[in-house]
């Protein structure tokens, strides 16, 4: 017995290439338990998560599951070759060549989670926070972005660690950058401008909007401009900083539509006509659809009529329904105003001519005194004639 084991230990102290066979055995174990480990890991508890997963009513477990599953049961691979390889003496290059590579494969691998887990959690939070059409395409601009910044880092962590100066090469890329910069601000302005419109949505796809003296639907949101279709038809493409920097009056969130609207009638209209007429447009506008009476009230004494003003709410953001609702208060009015014999006010001037019997010039005829003045309205009576002069001055008689 004694015999065998001094012969064994003898057969595990025979060394190859500078290590013994123990080394070797060694190594294989922990390779077969790095192994092990990942089938235990792969069969056993990712299987058991798939089927709790499947149990759920959303996918956005079984898509977490399959990022893990995709990327730690190679790194556990990768993390048993390695541990197995340094329990050897190898030369220094080999180790070297060795280290650099488990870095590099690491580094892939650990970027590609992370990369992974952040496209997972940004769109966890997009789906959260809103529902917009915009949301497919604001995910394909901003996703590239996270995964280059993660690329960007990684690819520094790996220099470091492969003993390259790394500062020197930020400094030279800061350098270089800068200049970059600033030969292309307009470009980087809208660049980071389209980025604050994506986090801050001030406006969507499908958003009608306005701008200074230009109106229409979003249509594009791009990395450095926004295009608009107006109502004319024609596309208008704003840069973002622009965008960014203007007043947007935007009308999606629009949950109700105020609206005032002014009327006049004539002097002549008599007091109880002008009791009856905020009611009459009361009782007209509660008769339409999904709008809100709020006042109507005699506004005040104008310079050729009596002024109402009205004021009422359409519960809709459809400019159409909007329109229509006003055409038939519009017709609605003026149909009680016939009725009731209620005239609207609008500018004319008036000629009045009067007549001196007693006056006679040195000739024989009659002489006229012109008296110049405004009329509320209404035809003029009794020798009273109606001109459609403009600014104060007479019409034609």
């Amino acid at each position: 017995m004694f015999m065998d084991l001094n012969a064994l230990r003898q057969v595990l102290s025979i060394e190859f290439f500078g290590n013994t066979v123990s080394d070797y055995l060694l190594a294989i174990a922990i390779l077969l338990a790095g192994i092990l480990g990942a089938a235990v890991l792969r069969d056993l508890i990712m299987r058991r998560l798939k089927r709790w997963a499947a149990k759920t009513a959303t996918d956005l477990d079984d898509r977490l599951i399959h990022i893990f599953e995709q990327w730690t049961i190679p790194l556990v691979y990768l993390g048993s070759v390695y541990v197995s390889i340094h329990n050897l003496e190898l030369h220094p290059m080999l180790e070297q060549a060795a280290d650099a590579i488990a870095i590099i494969l690491a580094a892939i691998l650990a970027i590609r989670l992370l990369s992974a887990l952040a496209e997972y959690l940004i769109r966890i939070y997009w789906l959260t926070q809103s529902d917009s059409a915009n949301l497919e395409q604001t995910l394909r601009a901003l996703i590239p972005a996270v995964k280059v910044l993660i690329w960007a880092l990684g690819i520094i962590f790996v220099l470091e660690n492969l003993g390259f100066d790394v500062s020197a090469v930020v400094t030279g890329l800061g350098i270089g950058g800068a200049a970059v910069a600033l030969a292309s601000q307009g470009v980087l302005r809208d660049l980071f401008s389209y980025f604050a419109i994506l986090f801050d949505t001030p406006f969507e796809l499908g958003d009608f909007i306005v701008v200074d003296d230009h109106a229409g639907s979003i249509e594009h949101i791009g990395i450095k401009t926004t295009r608009i279709r107006s109502l004319d038809g024609e596309l208008l493409v704003f840069g973002n900083a622009d965008l960014t920097a203007a007043r947007i009056r935007n009308f999606k969130h629009m949950q109700e539509r105020r609206i005032v609207f002014q009327l006049g009638v004539t002097y002549e209209t008599g007091l109880q006509h002008l009791r009856q007429i905020p009611e009459i447009i009361e009782a007209i506008i509660s008769d339409q659809e999904k709008v809100r009476f709020d006042r109507s009230h005699f506004k005040g004494y104008g310079d050729f009529s009596l002024n109402f003003e009205t004021v009422y709410y359409v519960t809709t953001n459809d400019y159409a329904h909007y329109m229509t609702v006003q055409q038939q208060i519009n017709f609605a009015i003026k149909d009680a105003f016939d009725q009731l014999g209620i005239e609207f006010a609008y500018p004319t001037q008036l000629l009045y001519l009067h007549n001196s019997p007693s006056e006679q010039s040195g000739n024989g005829e009659k002489e006229e005194t012109v008296v110049v003045g405004r009329s509320t309205g209404k035809a003029g009576r009794d020798g009273e004639a109606e001109g459609d002069g403009e600014d104060g001055e007479a019409g034609e008689g």
